[in-house]
């Protein structure tokens, strides 16, 4: 075989595989080209619509965040106010039942300076006393309550120290003695009651 034949057979191999190669790329730019048609314009319609869906989808998420955190702050506004209500309608008769203390303190020293040996006097104070326990009914009613720590250990959120004794027989800091009565207002305290405390016994220096 000549060096001329065996030049022409590369040739021709050479031109065979150029056209299946050259073949090949015209199936594979069909077959895309077949693909992009199949897409299009439908498929690009239904990806639109879905990322459209996502951004609703998200904005709809943060709106409810948004619901949520408002219906909140709605409940925290009413409980709120529901509260405040509830402490002026407690709390409404305070100045009101500070104006009729010193009433009950005239008509309790009233009963306390009758002479019992008087029937004129004790007749008399037998319908101050019933007038009393009628009005301190009627303000009990409105959750006004009397503060008497008799024989009691001193508390000084409710009771007001106007003077200390030492007592034989009586621990340190218990009120021997109510000068005026204290009152509170469903649970607030309107006026301490002023009161004499005991005192403990001075120490003795034994050392000498």
């Amino acid at each position: 075989m000549t060096t001329e034949s065996t030049d022409n057979q590369k040739t021709a191999e050479e031109i065979a595989a150029e056209e299946i190669i050259q073949q090949a790329e015209e199936q594979l730019e069909e077959t895309l080209g077949a693909a992009a048609a199949t897409i299009s314009p439908e498929q690009e319609k239904i990806n639109e619509l879905e990322l459209a869906l996502a951004a609703a989808q998200a904005t709809v998420a943060d709106q409810k965040d948004s619901v949520v955190r408002a219906k909140a702050e709605v409940d925290n506004i009413r409980r709120r106010a529901a509260q405040d209500v509830e402490k002026a309608r407690k709390f409404a008769l305070e100045k009101f039942a500070a104006e009729l203390l010193p009433v009950i303190d005239n008509m309790e020293r009233a009963i306390a300076s009758v002479n019992v040996e008087d029937e004129t006097q004790k007749a008399i104070a037998e319908g101050v006393e019933l007038t009393l326990q009628s009005l301190l009914s009627a303000i009990n009613k409105f959750g006004v309550t009397a503060v008497d720590p008799q024989d009691q250990p001193f508390n000084p959120e409710l009771h007001q120290a106007m003077s200390m004794q030492e007592v034989e027989g009586v621990a340190p800091n218990t009120v021997i003695a109510v000068m005026q009565k204290g009152y509170e207002l469903n649970g607030r305290l309107i006026r301490p009651a002023m009161v004499m405390v005991s005192k403990a016994a001075p120490s003795v220096d034994t050392s000498a």
